[in-house]
């Protein structure tokens, strides 16, 4: 059942959503894109003459209330985007009756899911390592289930729209729709457009396809640079990575980030990429600064040669023109890491090349997906996240994805494809 087959009219609806929004000091907040995202899927079930149950969590309270995360700092938000009345539920797993007396068009806010350590499904003050784990484990499987039925007893339908938490297999995210028969449970407008996309990154591919995996570390994006490498004519590998690479090739890197215990997996990835054919693009040379800081002294050095004080900060001029190359005449583009200190302006343009380079491909009709809060955070500051085909909302969920597994989110509603 899609959503767009789906009549609402005087059912009930609980919706996943993903409004784990930044706020400042003063619970005011910073960036409402999730909440905006979720919209047409929201708008919808009351159009139709539904009422709507909606929940989320935010940050990681680990199983105990916490102020500071509750959802009631963002209902006001949530009822002028909707332009409606938000009710607000202060425990979620006590809101029958609030639920019960909706009515079509009304709205209802959950507080955090997460205020419950059911949520997550793991046990609160129990060590891994203690004998008594496995019980605990096993005890709290138990209580998740009662709490995902308690959750479900709310609605006559279960609408999945967070992509942003489907890796995980949470009571409000997998375990929920074991609840609903499979005509009453879909994934929301949001959810789809990222399920589309990785679809065409991972099975419509038009070629050349060129990926650029960015970040500080080798180590955390093995997994997916393994699995690209099977797919990709292109790998542009940037970012703080670059100097294990190069200093796994005997390269000095100075003050650079550098996983010194990588060095054999950094090799491997060279020889994998020659055996597959695949292009590997790394830096040759970068901007090194004397300090980590906007106003630091720099000057460009081989990637091979950084001085003993100094550290990589951003790629080089040479590099940000391989990058584009390898950019420019893709037909399918995944991006996911910045290339540098972004966030600091003087070393953000490594970055903004290869945001330059994706938008000047997708003007010739290329499929471009930005991905990850950073590579996310960065196609924002440069105002170019209309310029692309898909900026994903997901990071982790988009990853393991884009590895070829299976979402647990996704897999509770369409049924496992395995």
């Amino acid at each position: 059942m899609t959503i767009d087959q789906y009549n609402f009219n005087g059912k009930k609806a609980i919706v996943r959503v993903d409004f784990n929004v930044p706020l400042d000091e003063n619970g005011k907040i910073t960036d409402d894109t999730r909440i905006r995202g979720a919209l047409p899927t929201l708008k919808k079930i009351l159009a139709d003459g539904g009422s709507l149950i909606i929940m989320s969590h935010m940050g990681k309270p680990k199983g105990k209330v916490n102020p500071k995360m509750s959802l009631s700092q963002i209902k006001d938000t949530v009822a002028k985007y909707l332009g409606t009345e938000v009710e607000f539920a202060e425990d979620c797993a006590k809101a029958a009756q609030q639920a019960a007396e909706l009515k079509p068009g009304q709205v209802l806010l959950l507080e955090n899911l997460r205020f419950h350590p059911e949520e997550e499904g793991k046990p609160v003050g129990i060590d891994k390592e203690d004998p008594a784990y496995d019980a605990a484990k096993k005890e709290m499987k138990e209580r998740q289930k009662e709490f995902a039925k308690t959750l479900a007893s709310y609605a006559d339908v279960y609408v999945n729209d967070a992509f942003g938490t489907a890796h995980r297999r949470h009571a409000s995210t997998a375990v929920i729709a074991d609840y609903f028969d499979k005509d009453s449970k879909m994934l929301g407008y949001l959810m789809e457009k990222e399920v589309n996309a990785v679809d065409a990154i991972l099975k419509d591919i038009k070629r050349p396809f060129t990926a650029i995996m960015g970040g500080s570390k080798v180590s955390t994006k093995i997994g997916i640079i393994e699995n690209l490498m099977d797919k990709v004519d292109n790998l542009i590998l940037c970012g703080g990575m670059t100097y294990t690479f190069a200093a796994a090739k005997g390269g000095k890197v100075g003050k650079s980030i550098c996983e010194t215990d990588k060095f054999d997996l950094a090799l491997d990835i060279i020889k994998k990429a020659e055996e597959k054919g695949v292009n590997l693009v790394l830096g040759t040379d970068c901007i090194a600064a004397d300090d980590f800081s906007n106003d630091a002294n720099t000057m460009v050095v081989s990637c091979m040669d950084v001085p003993a004080e100094w550290e990589g900060v951003d790629a080089g001029p040479v590099t940000r023109e391989m990058f584009a190359d390898a950019i420019r005449n893709a037909k399918t583009i995944l991006w996911n890491g910045p290339a540098g200190v972004f966030e600091f302006d003087n070393f953000a343009g490594g970055s903004r090349a290869i945001a330059d380079a994706i938008v000047e491909a997708t003007e010739k009709g290329a499929f471009s997906l930005v991905g990850g809060g950073d590579s996310v955070a960065c196609i924002n500051k440069f105002g170019l996240a209309d310029k692309v085909s898909y900026v994903s909302t997901g990071g982790g969920a988009l990853l393991e994805a884009i590895e070829g597994k299976e979402l647990p989110g996704i897999a509770a509603i369409r049924g496992s494809e395995k």
